[in-house]
C-alpha cells in the first residue's frame, strides 16, 4: 500500500499529460466541446454507479454542493474546455501544456494571501524565471502557421485560470466533500453546461469511429475518472503548492508524447523555454 501511495503522483503525471494528446485525437471525428460534454456526462454516470455500488457517501450539504459545482465549473468547464478548444484551433498539444503548467506558480503566489503560505526571495526569482520561459515558448509561435494565435492563447490562459481556481477552492473549502459523489457532481455540472454551449453554437457533430470510440474510452475512464480522483485525493493529502508542483513535469511528458504520436517538433528556443519554466516552478515549490 505504501508503494502504491508513493507511485500515485507519477501515475498522475503520465495520465494527466496524456490528456493533451487525447484532445488532439478527440476532435478528429467530433466537435471538441461536444465531445467533452459527452465525456463528462458519461464519466458522471459511471462514477455515480460506482459510488452507489461501493456504498460511498452520497449526501452533500448545501455548502459542499456549492463548492463541488464551483470546482467542477473551474476545473472541467474552464480548464478542460479551454485546452480542448485551443488545440482544436491548432495550438500544438505539447506546447499548450507549457502554458497551463504555470499553474503551480500562480497557485504559490495566490496562496500567500489565501492560504497563508510565505513567499521567499528564491520563489520570486522562480516566478520570473517561469514567466520568461513561457514567453520564450509562446511569443515566437503567435502565428496561424504554427498553430498559436491570440484566440488559442487566450483560451489556454483561461484554462490556466480555471485549474488555479479549482486547486485553491479544493484546498480551502473542498476538503470535507466526499470524494466520489463530489467528483460526480463536478463532472455533471460541467458536462451539462458544455452541452448547452454546444447546442447554442450549433456544434454537435460526433461520428462514432474506431478512433473516437477508443479516444472516448480513454478520456472517460483514465483522464477523467482516474486522473481527477487521483488529483483530488492528492490535494486532500498534501498542500496545494506541493501537489501543484507535479504539474511542472507534465510539459516534458506531453511534448514527448506529442512528438511520438504527431511528430510535433520543438525548436531549441522552445526547449530552453520549457526548461526555464520547469526550473522556475521547481524553485518556487522547493524554496
Amino acid at each position: 500500500m505504501k508503494k502504491l501511495v508513493g507511485a500515485a503522483p507519477w501515475i498522475f503525471i503520465i495520465i494527466w499529460s496524456s490528456g493533451f494528446v487525447v484532445a488532439k485525437y478527440g476532435f478528429e471525428d467530433a466537435d471538441s466541446l461536444f465531445f467533452l460534454a459527452i465525456r463528462l456526462l458519461l464519466a458522471a454516470a459511471i462514477l455515480l454507479i460506482l459510488t452507489l455500488a461501493l456504498r460511498q457517501p452520497t449526501y452533500l450539504s448545501r455548502r459542499d454542493l456549492a463548492a463541488s459545482l464551483a470546482i467542477g465549473i473551474s476545473l472541467h468547464g474552464f480548464y478542460l474546455a479551454g485546452v480542448w478548444y485551443a488545440i482544436e484551433l491548432g495550438a500544438p498539444a505539447g506546447l499548450s501544456s507549457v502554458i497551463t503548467s504555470m499553474q503551480p506558480i500562480v497557485v504559490s503566489l495566490l496562496a500567500v494571501r489565501l492560504l497563508g503560505e510565505p513567499l521567499t526571495t528564491k520563489q520570486v526569482g522562480g516566478l520570473l524565471c517561469g514567466l520568461a520561459g513561457v514567453f520564450l515558448v509562446v511569443l515566437p509561435k503567435l502565428s496561424k502557421a504554427s498553430g498559436f494565435t491570440g484566440e488559442s492563447l487566450g483560451l489556454l490562459f483561461a484554462a490556466l485560470a480555471g485549474s488555479t481556481i479549482a486547486t485553491l477552492l479544493q484546498k480551502k473549502i473542498g476538503h470535507s466533500i466526499p470524494l466520489m459523489i463530489g467528483t460526480t457532481y463536478q463532472f455533471a455540472i460541467a458536462g451539462f453546461l458544455l452541452l448547452i454551449v454546444s447546442i447554442l453554437r450549433g456544434r454537435t457533430h460526433f461520428e462514432l469511429t474506431v478512433t473516437s470510440f477508443w479516444t472516448m474510452t480513454w478520456a472517460v475512464l483514465v483522464t477523467s475518472i482516474a486522473a481527477i480522483l487521483l488529483l483530488l485525493w492528492l490535494l486532500n493529502r498534501g498542500s496545494a503548492a506541493k501537489v501543484s508542483s507535479l504539474l511542472y513535469l507534465v510539459p516534458p511528458m506531453a511534448v514527448v508524447q506529442a512528438f511520438i504520436l504527431f511528430g510535433e517538433k520543438v525548436s531549441w528556443v522552445g526547449l530552453v523555454g520549457i526548461a526555464m519554466t520547469a526550473f522556475g516552478v521547481a524553485l518556487v515549490i522547493r524554496s
